[in-house]
């Protein structure tokens, strides 16, 4: 796996910017009005000039300027760029899922993975969607990440909760519970415990991960006596990613391991379905969490929240984890340019010993 563009000069993050009817653009904004942030980094928003105005005129943030860019150009150092996606006046119906913002939501995304795809930018942090949008507006992606996974023609991929507490990954993410356990196998397991030990060492910096694997079943299964999946799914795969030298073990209880505060002593984290992950990670990191992509051919990042179309036009989101998710779009960017630096010095040809003694 290669990441695109990874040139260290500013760091150009592109954002779209989401369902227009939510909060995406308030928390958007709100985020990049912050000179430390454009000092070391070019932010280009995907969306619409009147929409964004829109907002801005909601937060109150006069003195943000926002240069649009004409077709072609390249971004502005310490500016806030936005690439038009489209010119039709649309309307806004804050805090309701339309057919509009569904369709407006994947334009902006269009164009943002097609820039991100020809090195034009660095990474993507993806402004918070909804799915009934989506749908009503004739899409069949049921959110942001088979998108993605499609247009980066990667293998699979691992979404990622992190923090600077923890880090999060799910076996199965946007699945109906009654289908979990059918989805589970042995051979998902084993791919995504390898994702996970992949991406904490490159995207991260750890040199030898220590991955803990939740079981399925209250009490981890109780060998046995409260379901199968235990035995016969999640610990053979522990037992082969650990034979092939991945720091892994498990399968432990829920509510015992984090309860017991035993994820403090891992690197990262596998829960077997959504919320047996976003539970124990929102309550211990609401607001400061990011959702990362992990095994794609780019960096996405988004912040770890929705819509939230009941608060949508109020100017009372919070948006630190939109901002969280700008920077770790960043440290992601660098810690992984870091890492395939290392690489290429590493496998440089050493010169043979007969030319060593003839220097």
């Amino acid at each position: 796996m290669y990441y695109l563009c990874l040139s260290m000069e500013k760091i150009k993050i592109g954002i779209t910017s989401g369902d227009i009817n939510g909060i995406g653009l308030e928390v958007i904004l709100k985020s990049l009005n912050n000179e430390s942030l454009l000092q070391t980094g070019i932010p280009v928003i995907y969306g619409n000039i009147k929409i964004t105005s829109y907002h801005k005129n909601i937060v109150n943030l006069p003195n943000l300027s926002i240069y649009v860019l004409n077709p072609g150009e390249k971004p502005k150092h310490n500016r806030v760029n936005l690439v038009n996606c489209w010119n039709d006046n649309v309307n806004i119906t804050l805090g309701k899922p339309t057919p509009e913002g569904g369709k407006l939501a994947m334009l902006a995304l269009d164009q943002a993975v097609a820039d991100l795809m020809r090195n034009e930018l660095d990474a993507l942090v993806t402004g918070p969607i909804h799915k009934h949008s989506m749908k009503m507006a004739g899409y069949q992606h049921m959110g942001h990440t088979p998108y993605l996974l499609e247009k980066s023609k990667s293998r699979d991929c691992l979404m990622m909760m992190i923090s600077e507490r923890l880090r999060i990954g799910l076996v199965t993410d946007h699945l109906p519970l009654k289908d979990v356990c059918s989805a589970i196998s042995k051979e998902l397991l084993i791919s995504k415990i390898q994702l996970m030990e992949s991406s904490l060492i490159r995207d991260f910096g750890i040199e030898k991960p220590n991955i803990a694997v939740l079981g399925l079943n209250p009490h981890a299964g109780e060998e046995g006596m409260l379901g199968m999946e235990e035995e016969q799914i999640i610990r053979p795969a522990i037992i082969e990613s650990k034979k092939s030298g991945i720091f892994v073990s498990g399968p432990y209880s829920s509510d015992g391991f984090f309860g017991a505060g035993k994820f403090t002593k891992f690197d990262g984290i596998l829960a077997m379905y959504h919320d047996q992950g976003l539970i124990p990670f929102k309550t211990l990191s609401f607001n400061s969490g990011v959702n990362y992509t992990a095994g794609l051919a780019f960096i996405r990042t988004s912040p770890d929240h929705g819509t939230a179309f009941d608060i949508a036009g109020q100017n009372i989101a919070d948006h630190e984890s939109m901002l969280h998710a700008i920077y770790a779009a960043k440290d992601i960017v660098s810690e992984s340019k870091g890492y395939y630096d290392d690489r290429k010095n590493v496998l440089k040809k050493k010169p043979k010993l007969s030319e060593e003694l003839s220097e």
